[in-house]
């Protein structure tokens, strides 16, 4: 048998292991994981609760045929039951798998800028409601999410956001007899809705 160049054997061929360099960042331990999963729950369940006590603000037409207030009620049941759910589950023990995926990068950081401007497009969006409608209010944050993401034909989202807000527009004006806000500059399309 011969030995490899240097004379040592390989960790293969009887030797020692070859050393390994530790990784930067360890796997998180099983505290670790608890305490991130109940936070990702009580996030959950607030943003539950969030969006129900939102649904009583919301004001609904006389003689609607189903009144606005159906699907923020059951998205806000939904958010509850699926956190009550997690909460129970982690406190009972049972914590979810970490994936192990080729496509992520563990040492990557997360991307703040991204998360902000993301946020403030959505802010955006909906204090701008109200004033430019509800087409012109998508196609921005449509479009700008894909921007933030880093899409590289930018305009496309603009386009395809601006599609689905006026199809949106239409279609629960016609079939759910919702009114979601014109705007000044598509007020022309009042006889349709």
């Amino acid at each position: 048998m011969n030995a490899p160049s240097g004379g040592l054997p390989s960790g293969t061929e009887g030797g020692s292991p070859p050393l390994t360099k530790p990784s930067p960042t360890a796997a998180p331990t099983r505290a670790q994981r608890r305490v991130g999963e109940l936070v990702f729950a009580m996030l959950v369940i607030g943003l539950g609760v969030f969006a129900l006590v939102g649904v009583f603000s919301i004001r609904v037409p006389a003689g609607a045929r189903v009144g606005p207030t159906l699907f923020p009620v059951f998205v806000s049941i939904i958010l509850l039951a699926a956190g009550v759910a997690v909460l129970i589950s982690v406190l009972r023990g049972h914590l979810g798998t970490p994936e192990e995926s080729e496509d992520t990068d563990p040492n990557a950081r997360t991307d703040w800028r991204t998360i902000a401007i993301i946020l403030a497009l959505l802010m955006a969006h909906l204090l701008l409601l109200e004033y430019i409608g509800w087409a012109l209010a998508a196609t921005l944050l449509f479009g700008g999410t894909a921007w933030a993401l880093g899409t590289k034909r930018w305009w496309l989202g603009f386009v395809v956001g601006f599609i689905v807000g006026v199809l949106v527009q239409i279609l629960f004006g016609e079939l759910l007899g919702l009114s979601l806000p014109l705007g000044p500059v598509l007020g022309w399309l009042a006889p349709l809705i």
